[in-house]
């Protein structure tokens, strides 16, 4: 598994080193840590001294190399002490560390579009050095938004009874929730880490009609509960899968506004982590999330992965 993971330095991307541990992520990881300075680094002073006309540096550009360059060695201070944190938790992965002067989003999107990791992991909030607070309407927002690959907001976890992790995966018949249901089958949990497959139901609900041709849709009757037998059968096979791999899973019914239906089971369940795919089964085939998967991300108290299917490389 290939993994970056944006730090600056704040509490929480603090909280996200710590969230790994609750991320199920295997033992055999490639992991780059990545810390940000968010200025622009000129370009090397000539040094070369022509003794007919000598040359001066401006003391305006002297000034720009200095900051840029004390930005950069605090960025590469972060980064080694990111990486000596993440190894004491994870002796076994490999682990490496770089500093960028760039734009904060953009360097980790650029950097996962030349890597393509299989998972991007940013803290919920930062600080100055990764350009400005973030209340995902900034740099983690950009990098949810834009990367091609699955993205971790993370976040501090809740202290509460029992060990096992909790999770919650929004599903509704997409592609694209089966590849969150798929990438949490796929992770190493403790047996008995708890799963809740969520659905939302309205009056209809689209399925497909066929598990080999997800494009073509079928409407199905869900507005009474007596009507809701079906949504299990629907999803009992991803349940199966995932207890097969020694989670205690099961699929939850709920009807209302699927954002807000999210975020309350999370809430009242405490759960660990929401996994999400990044759009819908009405979604449209485009760059950006889907509203559900946005607004869950946003607004959660605890951490939540929206899903992106592996691209080959």
């Amino acid at each position: 598994m290939k993994l970056i993971i944006a730090y600056d330095g704040s509490e929480s991307s603090d909280a996200a080193i710590a969230d790994l541990q609750w991320a199920g992520l295997p033992k055999d990881v490639d992991a780059l840590i990545m810390s940000l300075a968010d200025v622009f680094l000129p370009p090397p002073i000539n040094e070369e001294i022509d003794d007919t006309f000598p040359f001066q540096v401006p003391s305006g550009v002297l000034r720009a190399h200095a900051r840029a360059e004390h930005a950069v060695e605090q960025a590469q201070v972060l980064a080694k002490q990111a990486s000596d944190k993440v190894r004491e938790s994870f002796p076994q992965w490999k682990i490496r560390h770089e500093a960028y002067a760039d734009s904060p989003a953009w360097a980790v999107i650029k950097k996962a579009d030349e890597w393509k990791p299989d998972l991007v992991v940013v803290g919920a909030q930062g600080h100055s050095l990764m350009g400005g607070r973030l209340i995902l309407g900034s740099v983690s927002q950009r990098i949810l938004y834009e990367a091609t690959c699955s993205v971790r907001i993370a976040r501090s976890r809740r202290e509460r009874a029992g060990s096992l992790p909790r999770i919650v995966i929004g599903v509704d018949g997409s592609t694209y929730s089966g590849a969150a249901i798929d990438a949490v089958g796929k992770r190493e949990w403790p047996k008995g880490t708890q799963v809740r497959l969520l659905t939302v139901v309205d009056t209809v609900m689209p399925v497909p009609a066929d598990p080999s041709e997800p494009a073509n849709l079928k409407w199905i009757e869900v507005e009474h509960e007596e009507d809701w037998d079906q949504v299990h059968k629907i999803f009992e096979p991803a349940v199966e899968k995932l207890r097969s791999a020694g989670l205690d899973a099961a699929v939850m019914i709920r009807r209302g506004n699927p954002k807000d239906q999210v975020l309350e089971e999370a809430e009242t369940w405490d759960a660990d982590c929401v996994f999400l795919g990044a759009k819908g089964i009405r979604g449209v085939e485009r760059l950006l999330l889907g509203s559900v998967s946005s607004a869950v991300a946003a607004r959660a108290h605890c951490s939540v992965e929206v899903v992106r299917p592996l691209q080959r490389r």
